[in-house]
């Protein structure tokens, strides 16, 4: 039998009036031991239609029938008990003043809303468990049998969520506090710790396990899931803690655990308050705000409420893409859309000064290092030191407060075009610092995971068509970091910088990038049988190690831990302008280039055509 949402309101208000009169009839009969005086049944009976009008009042005015009983939850006790409470109290302040020469036992006062919680609360919960029973309760024995690891706020939400699901049954918790061992969750079983998994697995047969560990560092997470891994189970993990707090996902929705959950790094401290100064209610431009680097700057600038974006892009379709997600997910930002070419100054020119930007982040630039390397060299060129000088000359010009250049590892002792050509641009924003109202940051990093043209989507589109995975060389190791730590850092530079500094950011470990793509392999649930290794040799401009600090440099500490000052040559302005001149006559090619740039940056070291320093021919494979 249905009933329309006012019906079901009406049905559950007269419940809560019965409640009223039962607790209150009830309390006087608890009082006397169910032996009730003659004169008390007159005062009963002559008091419980004020008590009743009186309470049914105040449930009304807290609101208890807006929620549905289905949902019953800690916040609708909450609201039960204060209107209890209330009314309880209203009650014993009115009885006296009405008059009716009869008297109230105190001890029914006190027993009325105890009982009266139990009612209207019981009722509510006894139906939701009723309700749930009768509708998920045959779904619990169809899902597949998994295993959650962890035992935190994560794990009891899952649990929460996964009642309702027909995908999954979980069977049991795993949790390395010893005293949580033999306790239930939601009637689910703490089984014992992470390091039984193995044992469990075999006595239950499980082959799935989801790591419900999102708040926990990376280390602990990593080991979870090499306790599975090893195991030869599937292993699936809950959205980041991030996308949680934000409410982009729900903890319930798994996915396969991706290797950037396993390089993943503790979360970046950030001076809130500062950020806010820099950023709130002010005009920020990004360069490049459709690539990988820009477009995370954008949505992290998002969160701390600028006054207007300008978001400057060459590419159309990247300008579309970032221009839509932010409308979704910041629907009250002011959005300013600009296509151009960090290389054309009359353009940047009329965008600050139309804007009038007091930060601008510059990220766009050529990345690939061997597409860089030839035939490309000049463009990398003018793209990358032409285009940063454009953009800084238009800064100044116009008194922007703060440029922020994106810089790169491969900047430090370069050995390809793309990074000597970065490390010139730092050398050109440090030239440009003069003393005048702009402020000049650099900021250092390495790669990024996920980024366009990165390693790991390459390694995982190898996997999905059944490999080969090729790697250059067995010992080539890198630097990695999510791109939204690298954007977060970026900006906490921005606003701890004075001006001239080259920001180094701490980067952690160096990887390995054939442990990284036999950890993928692992993860897709392959072998190295199945997916094979095959070592390509080392690509031109490329270096078997990336470094953060060229050899002539030092470092300072800053405030914050992750981020240090390195210590690097400078160039004054009327340098800048020679270099400047000689990239805008644009006579040269790619051989000049390399010639031009090893006079200018004394530390690049190009290597020589042919160069390669891997031995071993490409059909060399790793099982």
């Amino acid at each position: 039998m249905r009933f329309s949402p006012r019906s079901r309101i009406l049905l559950v208000f007269v419940h809560d009036v019965l409640a009223t009169l039962v607790s209150w009839a009830f309390a006087y009969l608890l009082r006397f031991n169910f032996s009730l005086p003659k004169e008390f049944i007159v005062s009963l009976l002559e008091t419980l239609p004020v008590v009743m009008l009186l309470q049914s009042a105040i449930f009304l005015k807290f609101g208890l029938y807006r929620g549905m009983w289905r949902f019953a939850s800690l916040p609708d006790l909450k609201r039960i008990l204060a209107a209890v409470g209330v009314s309880a109290l209203t009650v014993a302040a009115v009885m006296p003043f009405m008059h009716l020469g009869i008297v109230v036992p105190r001890s029914v006062l006190v027993l009325d809303p105890l009982l009266l919680v139990m009612i209207m609360g019981g009722s509510r919960f006894a139906y939701r468990a009723w309700k749930e029973h009768h509708l998920y309760g045959p779904r619990q024995l169809q899902g597949e049998p998994v295993i959650v690891l962890g035992a935190g706020d994560a794990a009891v939400a899952l649990l929460k969520d996964l009642e309702r699901s027909t995908a999954w049954r979980v069977i049991g918790l795993l949790a390395d506090k010893d005293e949580l061992k033999g306790r239930q969750v939601y009637g689910v079983k703490v089984m014992g710790s992470l390091e039984q998994l193995p044992i469990i697995c075999e006595k239950t047969g499980v082959r799935h396990a989801i790591v419900a560990m999102p708040s926990s560092t990376h280390v602990e997470r990593r080991r979870a899931v090499d306790i599975a891994n090893s195991v030869g189970i599937t292993v699936l993990t809950v959205p980041s803690f991030d996308d949680l707090v934000s409410g982009k996902v729900s903890v319930s929705q798994v996915r396969r655990v991706e290797v950037e959950d396993l390089l993943g790094r503790e979360p970046v401290q950030l001076d809130d308050a500062g950020l806010h100064q820099l950023i709130e209610k002010r005009v920020v431009m990004v360069t490049g705000a459709g690539g990988s680097i820009g477009s995370e700057l954008c949505r992290q600038i998002a969160n701390f409420h600028p006054a207007l974006l300008v978001l400057f892009e060459l590419s159309e379709f990247a300008l579309y893409r970032i221009e839509q997600e932010l409308a979704q997910s910041f629907p009250q930002l002011r959005v300013a859309c600009v296509i151009g070419d960090v290389k054309d100054k009359k353009r940047l020119d009329a965008v600050v000064g139309r804007y009038q930007p007091e930060a601008v982040f510059h990220a766009a630039a050529y990345k690939h290092v061997p597409m860089m390397e030839d035939i490309n060299a000049p463009e990398a060129l003018r793209n990358n030191v032409l285009g940063t000088f454009s953009v800084a000359e238009a800064c100044v010009r116009h008194q922007v407060a703060k440029f922020v250049l994106i810089s790169t590892d491969k900047a430090v002792n370069p050995t390809n075009v793309m990074g000597a050509t970065k490390r010139l641009a730092e050398m050109v924003c440090q030239g440009l610092q003069n003393g005048g109202v702009t402020r000049f940051v650099m900021v250092r990093f390495g790669n990024v995971l996920g980024s366009s043209g990165s390693v790991i989507p390459k390694f995982r589109e190898q996997i999905a068509k059944g490999g080969p995975v090729t790697v250059t060389h067995p010992e080539v190791t890198r630097f990695f970091m999510s791109i939204p730590e690298a954007a977060q850092l970026v900006m906490q530079a921005g606003l701890m910088g004075q001006g001239g500094e080259i920001f180094v950011l701490d980067m952690g470990e160096s990887i390995r990038i054939a442990d990284l793509a036999k950890e993928m392999i692992r993860l897709s649930g392959f072998t190295e049988d199945e997916i094979k290794i095959v070592y390509s040799g080392l690509r031109p401009g490329e270096k078997l190690y990336e470094e953060l600090l060229a050899d002539d440099e030092h470092t300072l500490p800053t405030p914050h831990p992750k981020l240090r000052i390195a210590e690097a040559r400078k160039v004054d302005e009327a340098w800048v302008q020679e270099a400047v001149s000689w990239i805008e006559s644009g006579d040269f090619d790619e051989i000049a280039v390399k010639r031009k740039l090893k006079d200018w940056v004394s530390e690049y070291a190009p290597m020589e055509p042919g160069f390669q320093t891997l031995a071993v021919p490409h059909s060399i494979t790793i099982h």
